[in-house]
């Protein structure tokens, strides 16, 4: 007798093997898909795939208060006004209080020009048939003197060119009858001051009139030669130095110094820079390019916020913050020593666009955006669907040829 399937059997089997292979591929993925979502929800996810950096959970681990090595504060009004108390720039009292010059009196290295004029044909100083005579270039010597034929050694630095004229006057009047004498001063070496920078025409310049005062100096030179907001004007003068932002050269009268001999003026354009890291629009380090910048605009500055990746609940700004601040901030006073700070922004919060436009970036200072769950939640899905789906095409093709 010949056994055969029951037709119920045989119809399973049949419906079984028929089974298309979008449904079975539905079910296989599905069964991934699951995995992931475990594993989302494990920390084993943030060890393993990969990240732009930190989370936020993870910044905040790192706090004194859960053991770690670094205060977390979250930013607000009185942390904003704590900050911005940072040291302005400016010129000390020695270099402020120094009253201007009196650009007529003649130096020890200025040169001088005598025109002297007398009263007969036949002069002591005149060519024949001249009653004029020029002696030019005359430079007046480090114990400030100078040499005039018949007058002898003359006195000059100290003098303003009418007094010198008097005193020349005097001296030939027993040499030769009624002389008429014309002094007139260039300032030269012993009159100077160094320019140097980031300036249009670097060099030695004589401090004059119109050059006494620094403005006029700088303007001598021709100006910066980088953008005026940013650039930096420092004085040197013994051991006094002081530094200024050039703009404000011209906002606040008070601080356009009167010169000195030997003042040593370096213009400069602005060094500060932060750094920007994670889920914002670039991963750079960047130069200010204003004198204030807030956190907002360092954001806008790389590009803004990511929107696919960035956690706008989570925009940390890291610092080393002095010992005197961070007492401020912390509202302690038993610190010692530059502490570790992370700022932490919310921007969802009511006020959070408001504190981050108020609050400070500083030199040095790392703006880090940490990535929303959501992005970890994608990596999950990618990482596993796209290595078990490679599996899972090596194993079809493995029972493919098994097959045949």
């Amino acid at each position: 007798m010949t056994s055969t399937v029951p037709p119920t059997t045989r119809s399973r089997a049949d419906r079984m093997h028929a089974r298309p292979r979008a449904v079975r591929s539905l079910a296989k993925h599905g069964f991934m898909i699951g995995i992931a979502l475990a594993l989302v929800g494990c920390d084993l996810t943030s060890r393993i795939l990969p990240s732009a950096g930190p989370t936020r959970g993870q910044l905040l681990d790192g706090s004194v208060q859960r053991e770690g090595d670094a205060f977390v504060v979250e930013v607000n009004q009185r942390v904003t006004a704590a900050t911005s108390l940072i040291p302005a720039l400016g010129f000390p009292p020695a270099l402020l209080n120094a009253g201007a010059t009196a650009t007529d009196l003649i130096r020890p290295g200025d040169l001088l020009t005598l025109t002297i004029f007398e009263n007969v044909s036949d002069g002591l100083l005149s060519a024949e048939g001249q009653n004029a005579s020029q002696l030019s270039t005359l430079q007046v010597d480090s114990s400030g003197f100078i040499f005039i034929p018949y007058a002898g050694r003359i006195r000059a630095a100290g003098n303003t060119p009418e007094q010198l004229r008097d005193i020349i006057t005097r001296n030939l009047d027993e040499q030769t009858p009624d002389p008429q004498v014309i002094v007139s001063r260039e300032a030269g070496d012993g009159a100077t001051v160094v320019i140097a920078g980031d300036i249009t025409g670097e060099g030695i310049y004589p401090i004059e009139r119109p050059t006494r005062m620094l403005s006029g100096m700088l303007a001598a030179a021709g100006g910066p030669s980088v953008e005026d907001e940013i650039t930096r004007v420092t004085v040197i003068r013994g051991g006094h130095s002081g530094t200024i932002w050039y703009t404000d050269l011209f906002r606040d009268p008070s601080i356009d110094i009167a010169l000195r001999t030997d003042d040593r003026i370096v213009v400069e354009e602005d060094s500060r820079q932060f750094t920007s890291l994670g889920a914002t629009g670039a991963q750079t380090v960047v130069e200010f390019e204003t004198q204030t910048l807030s956190a907002i605009e360092a954001i806008a500055t790389v590009g803004g916020l990511n929107p696919a990746l960035a956690d706008p609940t989570g925009v940390f700004v890291l610092r080393n913050e002095p010992e005197e601040l961070a007492e401020l901030v912390l509202g302690r006073d038993d610190l010692t020593g530059t502490q570790r700070m992370i700022y932490v922004l919310d921007l969802t919060a009511p006020t959070g666009m408001f504190e981050a436009r108020d609050f400070l970036i500083r030199d040095g200072d790392t703006v880090y955006v940490t990535s929303a769950p959501i992005t970890q939640f994608n990596n999950a899905i990618s990482a596993l669907t796209g290595t078990l789906g490679s599996a899972a095409a090596a194993v079809d093709i493995a029972n493919g040829e098994s097959s045949n």
